[in-house]
C-alpha cells in the first residue's frame, strides 16, 4: 500500500510541476478523440440512414422474388405470392412493402426528395405511429410520415402535401393528407413517407407502359411467424411452399442493402488507423519523456524506489494524461454534435461512443508501455554516469 501511495505521489505531483507541457499532450489525445468518436458517428449515422426501416420491421424473415440476391430493390412480386405466402401454415401474418423515390413539394419551387414506401395498414412492414392515426382504408389518399421530413420542412400532421412523381414523359402531382407521424424509419439514406398500396401505384414514378397498371407491384413481403424460434425452419418451409422465391432473416437483408457491407467496412477500418495513430503519438511522447528524465529516475532508485514503484507510476501518469484527453475531447465532440444540421447523419449511439471512450482509454497505457519498460530497465550508476 506504501508503494502504491508513492507511485501515486510521484506521478500526479511530476504532472502538476509540468502541467503546461502535459497539458498540450492532453490536448492532442482530446483531437484524437474528437476524431475517433466522430468517425464512429458517422459510420453509425451513415449505417442507420441505410438500414433503420429495415432492422425496425415487425416480422422475422423477408421473402424476396427467386434471384435478387437479397436485395429490396431488385425484387418484385405479385399479388398471387403474398396469398400464397399467407396461406404457408405457421406464418402468422405477412405484410408486402413496395418502395420507390419521390419527392414532396415545398414552397417557394423547393422539393424534398424522400422514399415512398407502400404498406398495408396493420400488416408487417407498417411503422409503429408516434402521433396520429394509420389510413382508413388501402386506397384513401394519406400520408404518415418520417420525423425527418418534419425536421427537414415546416409540414405537420393534418397538411396538405403535394408529391411530384414523374408518368411516363411528364411530371405529375398528386395531393395527400398528413394523418401521422412516426420517428426512426430512414430507407436508403432518405427520409420516408408511408401510403397504402394502392395510392403508392398510383402515384409511384413510372415507365410509359406503366401508367395504366392499378395493381400495386410489391417489392418485398416481410413474414411475421406464429413461431419466432423457427425461423430456420420456416425458411426451408416457404421456400418449398411458394414458388420463384428466396428467403432471408431481417440481418440478412441488411447486410445486403447495396454499399451498406463495403460502407461499415471503410469507416471501420478508419477508425482503427485514428486509434493506431493514438498510440503512436501517445507512445511517442512518454518515451521521449522518461528519456528527458533519466537522470531524476536513476536518483529515485539509488535512493531505494523499487522497479514496482517507477512502473506504477508512470501507468498512472499516462493514464491520467490519457484520461484528461478523453474527457476534453469527448466535451469538446458533444458541443459540436449541437451545432450539426439534421441532414449531417451522424449518430452517436451509446454503445458505440461507450466502446470507442473505452477504446481511446486503454491506448494511453497500450502506447507508454515501451516508456515503462524503459524507465524499470534504468540502471541507477548509468542513469548517473557513474559507471
Amino acid at each position: 500500500m506504501r508503494n502504491i501511495f508513492l507511485a501515486n505521489y510521484l506521478a500526479l505531483k511530476e504532472v502538476w510541476r509540468n502541467r503546461g507541457r502535459f497539458f498540450l499532450v492532453s490536448l492532442v489525445i482530446a483531437l484524437i478523440t474528437l476524431l475517433v468518436l466522430f468517425i464512429a458517428g458517422l459510420g453509425e449515422g451513415l449505417g442507420t440512414n441505410n438500414r433503420e426501416y429495415v432492422s425496425k420491421l415487425d416480422g422475422q424473415l423477408v421473402v424476396f422474388l427467386e434471384k435478387a440476391d437479397f436485395i429490396i430493390s431488385a425484387s418484385r412480386l405479385n399479388q398471387n405470392t403474398l396469398r400464397a405466402v399467407r396461406r404457408v401454415t405457421g406464418v402468422a401474418d405477412a405484410g408486402p412493402i413496395s418502395a420507390s423515390n419521390t419527392a414532396i413539394m415545398l414552397p417557394g419551387d423547393n422539393v424534398l426528395k424522400v422514399s415512398m414506401l407502400g404498406v398495408e395498414s396493420g400488416r408487417p412492414g407498417t411503422p409503429t405511429i408516434s402521433t396520429g392515426r394509420t389510413f382508413l382504408t388501402d386506397q384513401a389518399r394519406e400520408v404518415i410520415i418520417d420525423q425527418r421530413v418534419l425536421q427537414r420542412s415546416e409540414i405537420k400532421l393534418g397538411d396538405i402535401i403535394t408529391i411530384r412523381s414523374t408518368q411516363g414523359t411528364k411530371d405529375q402531382f398528386f395531393d395527400l393528407k398528413v394523418v401521422g407521424t412516426t420517428s426512426g424509419q430512414a430507407f436508403f439514406f432518405q427520409p420516408s413517407i408511408f401510403v397504402p398500396p394502392y395510392v403508392w401505384e398510383r402515384i409511384r414514378p413510372k415507365a410509359e407502359a406503366e401508367i395504366n397498371n392499378l395493381t400495386p407491384a410489391i417489392n418485398v413481403i416481410v413474414v411475421k411467424l406464429s413461431d419466432p424460434s423457427q425461423a430456420a425452419a420456416m425458411t426451408e418451409k416457404l421456400r418449398q411452399s411458394v414458388l420463384n422465391i428466396e428467403v432471408g432473416d431481417i440481418q440478412t437483408t441488411i447486410n445486403n442493402i447495396p454499399g451498406y457491407t463495403a460502407q461499415q467496412g471503410t469507416v471501420q477500418t478508419q477508425g482503427f488507423f485514428t486509434l493506431l495513430i493514438g498510440v503512436l503519438v501517445i507512445g511517442g511522447f512518454f518515451q521521449i519523456q522518461i528519456l528527458q528524465k533519466v537522470p531524476q529516475i536513476g536518483v529515485l532508485k539509488a535512493i531505494g524506489a523499487s522497479n514496482f514503484v517507477i512502473g506504477v507510476a508512470s501507468i498512472i501518469q499516462i493514464s491520467v494524461i490519457t484520461a484528461i484527453g478523453v474527457a476534453i475531447g469527448g466535451l469538446m465532440t458533444y458541443v459540436f454534435s449541437l451545432g450539426f444540421p439534421p441532414t449531417v447523419p451522424i449518430s452517436f449511439n451509446g454503445t458505440a461512443s461507450a466502446l470507442a471512450i473505452l477504446a481511446l482509454l486503454a491506448i494511453g497505457p497500450l502506447g507508454g508501455l515501451v516508456s515503462v519498460f524503459y524507465a524499470v530497465k534504468i540502471e541507477p550508476l548509468k542513469a548517473l554516469r557513474l559507471s
